[in-house]
């Protein structure tokens, strides 16, 4: 089971701070608490399905089009807990058009 996070108008998810390592993000930081990566699950491109899409475009290509994030699935625990006891599963989004990292879903 997952939750997805909700967020204002048409963006989903909790605005987190990354620090990004060589194949993903390496910790996060959510509100006060940082959370350190221990392993990248699966990594992904996705776009925003064309229903969502800003209204007002019309023909030939577009950033607007073509905008994609990255999406990383990783197993994090919170900085100073056991990750055999501690772990989660949290989905994090890079959208380079916003320059903005989220936290989308987390699994349970």
């Amino acid at each position: 089971m997952s939750r997805v996070l909700s967020g204002v108008g048409e963006r989903v998810g909790e605005e987190v701070q990354v620090e990004r390592g060589p194949l993903g993000p390496a910790q996060f930081w959510r509100g006060q608490s940082r959370y350190v990566v221990g392993e990248l699950l699966d990594s992904w491109v996705e776009t925003a399905p064309w229903w969502q899409r800003g209204a007002g475009v019309t023909g030939g290509a577009s950033a607007e089009l073509v905008a994609s994030r990255e999406v990383w699935r990783v197993e994090a625990v919170r900085a100073g807990r056991s990750r055999t006891s501690f772990a989660g599963v949290f989905d994090l989004s890079w959208e380079s058009a916003d320059n903005r990292w989220s936290l989308v879903r987390v699994h349970d």
